[in-house]
């Protein structure tokens, strides 16, 4: 190491009247974030299985596996002809009493006037009323009837929930299905999230300050919408979970995806160069420092963070010193 230097010194003096016209660059003090590095999953906020709510036959299926299904679209279909039945039959049974209610109606009124001028006793009155309310509940069982005659032929027509890709189908066309059976499972890609554990000891920090930067492999940042904190860590590797909302996920972004998840553990202050300053020769990192007579002078630094195209300084160099803005090699 100390041979490499003594060669590099050698070299800068005979080189002195070049680094007359050389360009110099201050050493510059800022403040620096270190930053916790953490892989994350990209998910979906809406992701579900739908479920068979009657039993039938299933004779449609009109999307399969990767299809897009907008909201509402009808995704599953039963063999209805049982619960069509019903429905005409209870249909049938509403009518029959909507018609012995109108004729309990009609033979109230008459019952009323009659015994408004004393031809009808309170006795025929009374048995009117009687039979006119026991017709108009007859009216509301069939109309409860119909009503779950027609939700059980619902049933049968199995819909979308929201817009989404179907990522598995569990039944085929001709299956014979029974309530509570999964039919299909979905995702939406409209509401993503990332998700990332969190070591403990840096969980106090991420919960009071709220901060995290998520960004692609290409270093594309993506827009976060809010942080959900879980209260409570893994029982094996105690780490804390963390979700970020995304706020307008691009179309290139699916559920499965690897992120980078940045979290800002510390601030401190730190002396930068440009990284074209460096000088790298096997394991030797320097720099040339600018001397008195604006003669360029090798000297070793040990290096730490970087970024946009500076270098941190951890030993070597000063504050307010200068180094040559482009290494000699």
């Amino acid at each position: 190491m100390r041979r490499a230097l003594m060669m590099v010194l050698c070299f800068c003096l005979s080189g002195a009247a070049q680094a007359a016209s050389a360009q110099w660059v201050d050493v510059k003090r800022e403040t620096l974030t270190e930053t916790l590095r953490l892989d994350g999953m990209i998910e979906a906020v809406r992701e579900s299985t739908v479920s068979a709510q009657t039993a039938g036959t299933v004779v449609e299926l009109p999307y399969d596996v990767d299809d897009a299904v907008p909201e509402g679209e009808l995704i599953v279909r039963l063999e209805d002809s049982d619960e069509q039945a019903r429905v005409e039959q209870a249909r049938a049974s509403l009518e029959e009493a909507q018609a012995e209610l109108t004729d309990a109606r009609q033979n109230l009124e008459r019952v009323e006037q009659l015994h408004e001028r004393d031809v009808a006793s309170q006795q025929d009155l009374d048995q009117a009323r009687n039979r006119f309310e026991a017709a108009r509940a007859r009216v509301s069982r069939a109309e409860g009837a119909l009503s779950e005659a027609r939700e059980q032929l619902s049933y049968t027509r199995v819909h979308a929930p929201y817009s989404g890709i179907v990522t598995e189908r569990m039944v085929e066309v001709g299956e014979s299905v029974s309530p509570g059976q999964p039919l299909m499972r979905g995702l939406s890609l409209e509401q993503l999230r990332v998700v990332v554990s969190l070591p403990q000891q840096y969980a106090e920090r991420v919960r009071s300050e709220r901060e995290a930067v998520v960004t692609l492999d290409g270093g594309t940042q993506l827009e976060t919408d809010g942080m959900t904190f879980y209260p409570y860590a893994d029982q094996q590797s105690h780490s804390f979970r963390l979700r970020l909302e995304l706020a307008d996920p691009e179309a290139r972004l699916f559920p499965g995806m690897l992120v980078r998840v940045g979290i800002p553990t510390e601030t401190r202050e730190a002396l930068w160069v440009p990284e074209s300053s460096i000088y790298r020769r096997g394991e030797l990192r320097a720099v040339f420092v600018r001397g008195p007579d604006d003669e360029p002078r090798l000297r070793q630094v040990r290096l730490g963070s970087r970024r946009d195209g500076l270098v941190e300084v951890l030993s070597g160099v000063s504050e307010g010193e200068s180094v040559r803005r482009e290494a000699l090699y």
